[in-house]
């Protein structure tokens, strides 16, 4: 662990290492105060200078001197620029493998293989047979399948996802996608839960949605219509319109016709054989006094 130095040869050679750091640096205005000096290791020792150039606050120049033995003369070993306490740093490296994230693969963009992806599984069962057969004879398109894990980790991000349950779109939706007719099953283990969306008029057409997602292109609801703010229009009459007026409406008084007599029934000559019919000859029965 570097200490105070205790060498004065070393120790006073500030003019030494501030030559040598400005003599490094893009400009002698790079090179600021002399921060102080520690001892590296037996006739060695580091000087430290604030860096003073744009974009590198918190860094120091540090120039190494070393001496030989018994010599009194100082030389500079090395001189770096070197971060300190509160430093601005860039982010840890890391490979390229690595740094990939989902979605950032573009057009022309290709990915490593990776022979163990534990989320892939062979497409055929190993046997005994030390040379196993090619794929165009097992009539498989692809030599390695989606495996349980590899299953097991797509539906957790696609129903944590924005095609989930829990998306701001499906909160506000009153009918799941389970019940839309719109929605294309998937077969498998992956069909219990999700399916794939072909309404255009959805903002997931074409995209895998689960179940209980929804939206507002469901195929069985509808928006509500409110009655109008405008008034009901003035009915018009139409003179072509022979419909008969609702009752107690008045209707026309028209004059009344003057009623023919009934026509009086013709006397009958009465039958001879009856005897209450009085004769026209004889006299009407006189009356006493």
């Amino acid at each position: 662990m570097a200490t105070k130095i205790a060498d004065a040869v070393l120790e006073g050679a500030v003019d030494l290492a501030r030559a040598a750091a400005e003599e490094v640096a893009a400009s002698p205005s790079d090179v600021g105060e002399h921060l102080g000096a520690v001892r590296e290791s037996e006739r060695v020792v580091s000087h430290r200078f604030a860096s003073r150039q744009r974009g590198y606050r918190g860094w120091h120049w540090t120039v190494t001197l070393a001496r030989v033995p018994r010599g009194r003369k100082a030389t500079v070993s090395e001189v770096e620029l070197l971060p300190g306490e509160d430093a601005l740093l860039a982010q840890p490296w890391v490979p390229w493998a690595e740094r990939l994230r989902p979605g950032d693969v573009g057009p022309g963009d290709v990915l490593p293989f990776r022979a163990d992806d534990p989320r892939l599984v062979p497409g055929w069962q190993p046997s005994d047979d030390d040379d196993p057969p090619p794929v165009e004879e097992l009539a498989l398109a692809r030599a390695r399948a989606l495996g349980p894990q590899g299953r097991e980790e797509a539906a957790q991000r696609w129903h944590l996802g924005s095609h989930g349950p829990t998306a701001p779109i499906a909160l506000a939706a009153t009918s799941p996608c389970s019940t839309c007719g719109f929605l294309v099953p998937l077969s498998g283990s992956l069909g219990q839960v999700f399916g794939v969306c072909a309404n255009e008029w959805s903002p997931n057409d074409g995209k895998v949605v689960s179940l209980d997602h929804g939206c507002g292109a469901h195929s069985e609801t509808d928006v509500e219509h409110p009655p109008s703010q405008w008034p009901d229009p003035v009915p018009l009459a139409d003179p072509l319109d022979t419909a008969p007026l609702p009752e107690g409406e008045p209707k026309d008084e028209a004059a009344p016709k003057e009623e023919a007599p009934a026509e009086q029934p013709a006397p009958t000559a009465p039958e001879s054989g009856d005897a209450s019919a009085p004769e026209q000859d004889e006299a009407p029965p006189a009356t006493e006094s």
